[in-house]
Order: C-alpha cells, then structure tokens, then sequence
C-alpha cells in the first residue's frame, strides 16, 4: 500500500517516516502536514508548517495549512489574519470566504460571517449553509435564517449540519411543529437535533424523556451549550437545584451572552439557598444587557430575600417598566406587599418562589424560570 491509498493514520506514519530521512524536504512536510490536520493533530501540523516555513516561504498552499492547523488549535484570531491576507491576495475564492467566516463566527463576529457566506460561497462549500444559519440565527434574525435556509434544503436535502441549524432556529421562533421536523431529518446521531428534540419534550413536561435526549446530545458532544441548558432546566424541573446550577451556569458560559440561561442558573443557585452565587450570576446578566426585566426582577426578589426591601421595591419597579408581564417582578411584588416593608425569611421566600403560581395554568416562578432560560439569546 503506497502513502496515497493508505489510511490517514499509516499515511501520517509513513510521511514521518520518510522525514526522518530527509527532514528538509518542503513537499514532505506540506504533504505530513496537511495529514496531521486530516488526523485532527492541530498541533503536529503547526509544528511541521514551523519546518516548512524554516525551509523556504510559505506560500498561498502553506499559508492555507497554517490558517488551518490555527483554527484546530482554536487560535482563531491568528486564523483570521492569515485568511484575510490569503482572500485579499487570491481574489474572492470560496473555501477562503468559507475558512474566514468561520474564524469570524467563532469570535462571536457573527455580522461579518453572515456577509462572507454569499450565494457563490454557500454553493461552492458543503459547510456554509449551516453556518450561514448559524450566523443569522445568533444575530436574532431568525425569521432570515429559516427563510433563507428553505431555499438552502432545496439544494441540498441530506445536508444533516443544515437540518439541525435549521431545527434550533426554528425552537427559538416558537416553530415546534417545524423544529422537530428538521431535527428528524438531522438524524438522531447529531447533537444539536438531539437538544432540540429534548427541548421540544421539555416543553412538553416530558422531563424524563427530555434528560435522555440531552445525555444522549453530551455523549456526542459535551460542549453542547443547547444541551447543557436543556439538562440544566430537566433538573430545575425536578426539583434537583444543585445539579441544576451546576449545568445552568456551564451552559451560560458556554453561551456566553444568553441571558436567559444566566438568569435561570441564577434561580438555580438561590432556590439552593447559595445567595452569593446568585447574585452574582445575576449580576453576570445585568452587566450583559441591562434592559432584560427578568434580571432587575430576580434581584429584587433576592434582595427581600436579605431583607432590603427598598432596593426590591427600586427594582422591581424598573423591571416591570420594561416588561408588565415580567414573572419574577411579579414575585417581587407580591413579596412586597405581603412583607409591607419588613424583612422576610429567606427560607419563606424561596418556598415562595418554588411554590406561588404566577404566571396562567398554575406555574410557578421556578418553572417559569426553567421556561425563560430556553427563550431569551
């Protein structure tokens, strides 16, 4: 068997081999490259381009491997700096837009990924579709992500990437009907279909079957953030607040700026009676956006909790007019009024908010919570 029919880990094997013997050979070590990157060896592969790079300049070829092995290193802003230099050079190539929009989504840059993925891009790369999904969808353009991606499902109706893009754009339209159709076509080996079909079932207050779908979802990927989020509200719904905050907040970092999953790890944390970690991932979401009710409401609650009423009241005033409906203002209100001005038990108060329905058909805050962590990106 020669290096070009061998499997990927024999070819690797035998191009290092064959570098032992000559370790200045540039197309060896491009070609040992380019199979350390084919391995997922991010490492070894950057360290091959360093010994290609000492032997002669890199071009257009090496520069692609080294923007590469710099994206599997996770290096992404690196990455970013040699493909815009590879783009502004080769003119408008696909598979350079496509590698640079990636660079740019995983900076959270997601407008600039959204403009690289045009038409030509999207066509040319397998991958792009997703992504272009992806990038709308974290824009909360969602209505422009399902629009657009029901064009893309035309062209290519096993992309699986796609369908899961596609299934949690349309879980966080409120299309449950559309979701779980895209995640059925996704197949149940993708972890993102997964999520969205345990959040479909969480919704449901199938909770049992929901937490099989989520493990099922981090036992292929435990970065899952959807899934990590989905757990974490499982566990809320079961009453189990401990393991609760520990999945909320992993997936609030995760997201990074998903409110509602900081809100709800928030809720987890104080039901378990740890104040200070809940207010401070309380605090986390208010620095994160300022207008989000559900925030200034959930203080207040925490703050009558510590017994300062006057802060709760200032709160809750300020999360009700930003939102009239907001559930834990709602709570805060009525702790209020109970209390008129005096400081209540902490222990009273979280019953209080285990146990008071607030919002129509009985539910109360903490599941209202679970609920509001699924909502707000």
């Amino acid at each position: 068997m020669d290096a070009s029919t061998a499997q990927p880990s024999d070819r690797l094997a035998r191009l290092l081999a064959f570098l032992d013997q000559d370790p200045r050979n540039p197309a060896l070590l491009a070609d040992a490259a380019a199979a350390a990157l084919d391995e997922g060896e991010a490492g070894q592969a950057s360290d091959l381009i360093d010994r290609l790079a000492a032997v002669s300049p890199l071009g257009p070829q090496g520069l692609n491997l080294k923007g590469l092995a710099a994206i599997g290193e996770r290096r992404f802003g690196d990455a970013t700096v040699i493909f815009e230099g590879l783009l502004a050079d080769a003119g408008d190539d696909p598979g350079l837009r496509f590698n640079l929009a990636w660079c740019k989504a995983m900076q959270h840059d997601h407008e600039a990924a959204a403009a690289l993925l045009d038409d030509r891009t999207v066509a040319a790369v397998p991958r792009a579709a997703a992504l272009k999904v992806q990038s709308l969808h974290h824009l909360g353009r969602l209505e422009e992500a399902l629009a657009c991606g029901l064009g893309y499902v035309e062209a290519r109706p096993g992309d699986e990437p796609l369908m899961a893009a596609l299934a949690l754009a349309a879980l966080d339209a409120g299309e449950l009907d559309l979701a779980a159709a895209y995640a059925a076509r996704a197949g149940q080996d993708n972890s993102d279909a997964a999520a969205t079909l345990g959040m479909i079932r969480l919704n449901a207050d199938e909770v049992e079957g929901a937490l099989e779908l989520f493990d099922r979802a981090l036992a292929d990927n435990p970065r899952n953030a959807r899934a990590l989020l989905g757990r974490g509200l499982g566990q809320m719904a079961k009453g189990d607040a401990g393991a609760a905050a520990g999945a909320l907040t992993e997936a609030a970092s995760a997201f990074g700026d998903h409110l509602g999953s900081w809100v709800a790890a928030g809720w987890a944390h104080f039901i378990g009676g740890d104040h200070v970690r809940a207010r401070g991932v309380f605090e986390r979401a208010l620095a994160l956006d300022d207008t989000f009710a559900e925030t200034h409401g959930s203080l207040a609650v925490l703050d009558m909790a510590e017994g300062d009423s006057e802060s709760a009241r200032r709160r809750t005033d300020v999360a009700l007019r930003l939102d009239r409906d907001c559930f834990s203002a709602a709570l805060a209100r009525s702790l209020l009024l109970q209390a008129e001005g005096k400081p209540a038990a902490a222990d009273r108060i979280r019953d209080a908010a285990l146990n008071t329905p607030v919002i129509p058909g009985g539910r109360t805050i903490a599941q209202a919570m679970a609920a509001l962590g699924s909502k707000r990106g």
